[in-house]
């Protein structure tokens, strides 16, 4: 997070959770099976167990995940699962209260531990942990990170660091997933490829990771490298963020304003056939590599990332 903290919305100009459910009713006709709540952190939106289990009633929602950095989640998951949560991503770069203090400026570091321990004991949903490998920040604690999932049935994904926000004004620079893969057989060995059901309590759709299970591991480790193997070709996802704008693409900045469309009295018809005219509008492919006119300018925890 910026050294600066980060400027709050005003309540009205994020979407309801009417508007939201509005929105995701359009998407669900149109072929979207499943939903993940991200942020920013999610689970300090109020009620947020509301939304969940409204997700889960729209006809054609199969299911519904969370990312979360892990802090409010110890006294919320037994809500969340019982309004119908299928899966929950823990955001976690480090195992060290030092460094999780410098990542995320909270002093919280035993709060994110204790969902930690939770969650490696849950079997009602679907458990992955994220992490960014940044050099000469926590590219130590590759292995150790990793051999969380040689204990408990969690998938341990890697993430390439995107230059998106502080990762790119800062000057942060990431890992390659050829030397985080190179870095963990010399710990555990062969790294061998498992299918999609195969690194979870439930059969949860994977996205964009691929998976491998080394000798004697519960769980499993993935793999999320969009910059040196992108994979967009095969990109089936669009965000819709907190202020209502349906983005295409996490690099770039083309979209559409459904609030506008809310607010401004479309019909469930009309709404739906916009949604769908924009989609087909979903660049071909990203070019972080390059600093394009159409790069979207916004941080990670504005776009949901």
């Amino acid at each position: 997070m910026p050294a600066h903290g980060v400027k709050k919305l005003a309540h009205e100009d994020i979407l309801s959770y009417e508007e939201i459910l509005r929105d995701v009713r359009a998407l669900a006709a149109l072929g979207i099976r499943k939903v993940r709540l991200t942020g920013g952190e999610p689970l300090v939106r109020r009620d947020i167990v509301t939304l969940v289990r409204g997700l889960k009633e729209i006809p054609g929602i199969e299911t519904v995940a969370v990312t979360t950095n892990g802090v409010l989640l110890g006294t919320m998951l037994d809500d969340l699962v019982a309004a119908g949560l299928d899966a929950v991503n823990l955001s976690l770069d480090t195992l060290d209260g030092g460094k999780f203090f410098s990542i995320t400026r909270r002093p919280l570091f035993g709060s994110v531990m204790e969902s930690l321990e939770r969650l490696a004991a849950e079997r009602r949903i679907t458990v992955k942990l994220n992490c960014v490998p940044i050099a000469d920040v926590n590219d130590d604690e590759i292995p150790a990170l990793a051999a969380i999932a040689r204990d408990h049935a969690v998938s341990v994904r890697f993430i390439e660091l995107m230059p998106i926000g502080c990762a790119r004004t800062a000057g942060y620079r990431g890992v390659p997933m050829d030397e985080v893969r190179a870095r963990l057989r010399s710990a555990f060995g062969a790294l061998l490829p498992v299918g999609d059901g195969a690194h979870g309590a439930r059969a949860v759709p994977t996205g964009p990771a691929a998976y491998v299970r080394p000798a004697g591991f519960t769980g499993s480790i993935g793999f999320i490298d969009a910059m040196e193997h992108k994979f967009c070709s095969t990109c089936n996802r669009v965000r819709l963020t907190a202020e209502g704008f349906l983005k295409l693409c996490l690099y770039s900045s083309a979209g559409l304003d459904t609030r506008a469309l809310l607010r401004g009295g479309a019909s469930d018809e009309r709404l739906a056939a916009t949604v769908r005219n924009a989609v087909w509008q979903k660049p071909e492919e990203h070019y972080f590599e390059n600093d394009t006119a159409s790069r979207d300018r916004r941080a990670m925890y504005q776009v949901g990332g």
